[in-house]
């Protein structure tokens, strides 16, 4: 029986090669962000607290209302918002050196690429082109001719 309709569509949609990638991608954008979080939280920011005299980022807050019995503090949390800003700085600087190295790759291979086209078109352009069997009976023919008349 054929599947057609809504569900077919969606397992032809969700079968396709660069949905799979797409996934992909984003499975390992999320463990790499669990990598930047441990690099920010237990690395840079105890060596950023070392070099500000022992400031923790994660725990600067701006109160803005105090705790009661019955409610939490209302607080800003400045910290966070560093950790986070310092993620994604490392994850930009990341992703510029990939495109950067990739890029530089893609113009070498493009480069040899381009060296290979002009060294097959230098071969090609010094070996004569073959003579077809017309011209050569025909350069046959006159050359006889040519006998016949000396």
């Amino acid at each position: 029986m054929k599947e057609t309709g809504f569900f077919a569509e969606f397992k032809k949609f969700i079968t396709r090669g660069n949905v799979i990638d797409m996934a992909i991608g984003v499975i390992i954008g999320a463990a790499f962000n669990a990598i930047v979080n441990s690099l920010v939280a237990d690395i840079i920011n105890p060596v950023i607290g070392l070099a500000t005299g022992g400031v923790n980022f994660s725990a600067m807050v701006i109160t803005l209302k105090e705790a009661t019995e019955t409610n939490p503090a209302l607080t800003i949390n400045i910290g966070m918002f560093i950790n986070t800003i310092i993620n994604f700085l490392i994850i930009a600087l990341t992703l510029f050196i990939i495109v950067k190295v990739f890029n530089k790759m893609n113009e070498a291979r493009q480069a040899k690429e381009k060296e290979a086209a002009a060294a097959a078109a230098a071969a090609a352009a010094a070996v004569p082109p073959a003579k077809s069997d017309d011209v050569i009976l025909l350069e046959e023919i006159r050359d006889l001719l040519k006998k016949q008349s000396n």
